[in-house]
């Protein structure tokens, strides 16, 4: 009453002061997705050279300057010949966006207006109506500009101005007499090399060029940009925490962040959709207090569904409804869904040092899977489906698990919630890629905001089972000569004083976000590490980036190789020949040389590194399609090598990640790159014989079956959660075909285990046998089917006495739909590959060896008709692949 007297004293009313409260109506929302246009700066010292481009332009957002140029004709496509190289200016100049909106009186009226980026790539000044509203320094982050002030009836100017991240940056690199150690240099000369701009600002480290990608520094409004219009109320957030669960109950706490900008009374409703569909409801009236209010809303579920990976169950998802009422009316509403599990990362000490497992929802998972690199040069231009499909791909693989690599970026909603419906876990860095990070105290804090928007972001995703701080910055700092050299450059308190700055950054700030936003979800310092207890790249603790192999040690080394957890390791090889085909037109395939030239990569040697492989196990390649056909063959054998050793060694190893599932671009060679393709699959998505290898190392039971110095291993690998009985059987045979020997025996397979099985010497199993003439037949029979099957060598690939195959098939409608595909070997085939010439088919096996005498079955999907099939169909093998031994 006292307060009601002294309003009135004051000549203020109330009444309408609470009206206004009382009567707020649902928010408005404009997607500024059209209408936008480009031009480069008129004043920079570019537009001399690039007057076209000085013209404003229609934009696209999202999306990309370069992009933009590009559908304009006014730059090459930078993928292909000189276009990389032509495109560097883009990179190198200022540029303007502007938008014009009409607004109406119902617009102004609303008691607050945002505007709001998603995405800003990346020193951007933000105008309106000739007003500076805001500036952004963070690619990483989400923009919200109060704009209600500087907008006017009628029609409004919004302005966003672009500066290049390497001239704004240069002049100040350019006078420190010791420069960060960075990544990559450019191969351009627009940054001299080892004065790298990009350690000092957040934006994507590949945008500097990589050695899987060309460098190509993207400018634009690469993410979302809209309007928001509402009274005193703003729905800003709905995450769930999970208090407690097991089989009985799941008790959680419903969080709705609102935003209120004067004292309200509300009702907050949560609806709670079961995977039966079943609904329950909690609401709670409460009055808000200007600023920000958690409202906590308290649940009980009896009887929870859980989300599980891939392969240990279903990956059941509640769908959680935040709804806000204010007088009856509806004023927010959000929505998403979320998982019921448990994620543990498990660091205990065992006889082989200390362990590295994800445990979810009580069960030990072996993680099986990849790297996943970003999906494009230009992330902003990445359809939904082609992230569908290459997520798909992996679970089609039996991969349960995808790192999401630091030197990208954070990829949009849609690919966490495809991966929660797949069950796929998702192991996430934060977005430093190599280089090390900048002390300054203003970029670490703008870090630490990053992380606060991408943690609450994607906290409610079950399929996000870790947060790393980071790729190889630790691992960097402690081993690479150039960064050795940085801190000899140092004097002793200098340099504690520097690493302190890393450490505090990686093992404390970082971990704080998550700690506070996500406390379920497991954080990791980096990768590699050992979670700074110690050295980095230890195989008795944390994980190991292993790339010995690649770095030209031999292949074989990987039987040799067992880390706690393998986050990287991989072999490059070229992409599927239909891939090849139309990147080079209109060069054919059949007349490019089998050495590739690159001025950039590998000190300009190109594909050298291929070959260097190809030539020390192989033999030489005949022809560039035989090279495309090698270089997939010897990746595919090595990941397999790599991997089942891996996974025999459970639970000493407990996880395998090999680089990379997918690829950013489509080529394979252009001014400065030749031969970098990572991916089991391409750019098109297309799998190459590494994937279809994939599917069979990372079945949920199969057979591992190394040799190392003259022994053959036999081990039983099996992700099942339960024992089960099986047989196994090793024989060999020759070429033809013949059997030389054969053994078997009885097992049961323990569950979530290896299980080894015999250990046979040279001797035992060949009894006299030419070993160039034989190979070992690994087995594992269940109800007597065989349910996995591995080919041991005693000689290296170019030492087999191989005979022409005569391999044949035969293309016939399947019951049930689709094709059958039988393929039959008169002798020994190693990697039979099945090609259809260009069209589209999808098949359920591919790059397998086949015994003399042998056939397999293969099921084929496509819409092209029986005849074209069986005159399109080829088959081929190693034999013939190489020119003869001298």
């Amino acid at each position: 009453m006292l307060f009601h007297r002294l309003l009135l004293g004051l000549g203020l009313s109330l009444m309408p002061v609470l009206a206004a409260a009382q009567a707020p109506t649902a928010p408005a929302v404009r997607l500024l997705d059209h209408g936008w246009q480009v031009r480069l700066d008129p004043a920079h010292p570019k537009a001399t050279d690039h007057r076209a481009a000085t013209r404003w332009l229609s934009a696209t957002v999202p999306g990309t300057v370069q992009t933009d140029l590009l559908a304009k004709g006014l730059i090459a496509d930078p993928w292909r010949g000189e276009g990389e190289r032509a495109a560097q200016w883009v990179g190198l100049s200022n540029w303007q966006y502007r938008q014009q909106l009409d607004l109406d009186a119902a617009w102004l009226a609303r008691g607050n207006i945002d505007l709001v980026f998603e995405g800003l790539d990346t020193f951007a000044t933000i105008s309106i109506n000739g007003v500076v509203a805001g500036r952004a320094d963070n690619m990483f982050r989400t923009w919200r500009i109060p704009a209600k002030s500087l907008l006017k009836p009628g029609r409004n100017t919004v302005e966003v101005d672009f500066e290049s991240p390497i001239t704004r940056l240069q002049p100040m690199v350019m006078a420190l007499k010791t420069p960060l150690p960075g990544a990559y240099d450019s191969a351009f000369g627009d940054e001299p090399k080892g004065r790298q701009t990009a350690n000092y600002v957040r934006k994507a480290a590949y945008h500097y060029g990589w050695d899987f990608t060309p460098r190509l520094v993207a400018i634009g409004i690469w993410k979302p940009v809209r309007l928001e219009a509402y009274d005193s109320v703003r729905l800003a957030d709905l995450h769930v925490d999970q208090i407690h669960l097991d089989d009985e109950a799941a008790v959680l706490d419903a969080v709705v962040e609102v935003v209120a900008t004067a004292p309200q009374p509300v009702e907050v409703k949560v609806d709670i959709t079961a995977p039966d569909s079943a609904i329950q409801t909690i609401s709670r009236r409460v009055t808000l207090f200007a600023g920000t209010n958690p409202i906590t809303l308290p649940a009980r579920i009896e009887r929870p569904q859980r989300w599980w990976p891939v392969g240990y169950g279903r990956p059941d998802l509640y769908t959680v409804t935040a709804t806000i009422v204010a007088d009856g009316r509806e004023i927010g509403r959000t929505t998403h869904d979320i998982g019921l599990r448990t994620v543990e990362l498990r660091r205990e000490r065992d006889r082989w040092g200390r362990s590295m497992a994800f445990v979810v929802n009580g069960v030990p998972i072996f993680a099986k899977g990849a790297n996943l690199e970003p999906a494009d040069s230009f992330g902003s231009r990445v359809p939904a489906a082609r992230t569908d499909a290459v997520l798909e791909a992996a679970m089609a693989a039996n991969m349960n698990m995808l790192r999401i690599w630091g030197g990208g970026y954070y990829p949009d909603d849609a690919l966490y919630r495809k991966a929660d419906r797949l069950g796929l876990m998702l192991w996430q860095d934060f977005m430093f890629g190599n280089a090390i990070p900048t002390d300054d105290p203003a970029y670490h804090e703008n870090t630490r905001l990053e992380a606060v928007d991408q943690v609450r972001r994607l906290r409610d995703h079950p399929s996000l089972v870790m947060w790393v701080g980071n790729n190889e910055v630790q691992t960097g700092w402690e081993n690479w000569g150039d960064r050795k050299a940085f801190k000899a450059s140092m004097t002793p308190d200098q340099q504690e004083a520097f690493g302190a700055s890393i450490r505090r950054l990686f093992d404390k700030d970082l971990r704080a976000v998550v700690a506070r936003y996500s406390p379920a979800t497991p954080y990791f310092g980096g990768s590699p590490t050992t979670d700074y207890d110690g050295p980095s790249e230890q195989m008795t603790d944390g994980d190991v980036h292993y790339w010995d192999v690649w770095a030209r040690s031999p292949l074989e080394n990987y039987l040799t190789t067992t880390p706690r957890f393998m986050s990287e390791f991989g072999l490059q090889s070229m992409p599927d020949m239909r891939t090849v085909r139309s990147f080079l037109a209109p060069v054919r395939p059949e007349d490019m040389p089998v050495q590739i030239s690159g001025s950039a990569y590998d000190s300009g040697k190109g594909n050298g590194r291929i070959l260097g492989y190809l030539r020390a196990d192989y033999g030489e390649p005949r022809s560039f399609v035989d090279y495309v056909y090698l270089s997939q063959l010897y990746q595919a054998e090595g990941l397999e090598m790599a991997v089942l050793h891996q996974r025999a060694a459970r639970p000493q190893t407990m996880g395998t990640l090999y680089w990379t599932l997918n690829d950013t671009w489509p080529g394979l060679i252009n001014s400065v790159w030749a031969g970098q393709a990572w991916g089991s699959i391409d750019f098109h998505n297309r799998w190459k014989a590494s994937h279809y290898r994939a599917r069979r190392f990372y079945a949920p039971v199969t057979i591992g079956a190394e040799r190392v110095a003259g022994t053959t291993r036999l081990t039983l690998i099996s992700d099942r959660r339960a024992a089960w009985p099986a047989r196994w059987r090793l024989r060999v045979v020759d070429r033809d075909g013949r059997l030389r020997s054969d053994r078997s025996g009885q097992v049961s397979a323990a569950p979530l285990a290896a299980t080894p099985l015999a250990a046979l010497a040279d001797a035992d199993l060949l009894q006299g046998a030419d070993p160039a003439r034989s190979v070992a037949i690994a087995e594992l029979i269940e109800n007597d089917a065989v349910v996995a099957r591995k080919f041991v060598y005693f000689a290296k690939a170019k030492d087999l006495a191989l005979v022409d195959p005569q391999l044949s098939g035969t293309v016939s409608p399947a019951a049930g739909g689709g094709y059958r595909l039988t393929v039959s070997a008169r002798s020994l085939a190693r990697g039979v590959w099945i090609d259809f010439a260009g069209l589209g088919a999808t098949l359920s096996d591919n790059a397998f060896d086949l015994a003399g005498g042998d056939t397999a079955t293969i099921h084929v999907t496509t819409t092209a008709s029986l005849p074209m099939l069986r005159k399109a169909l080829t088959l081929r093998s190693l034999f013939g692949a190489t020119l003869p031994r001298k």
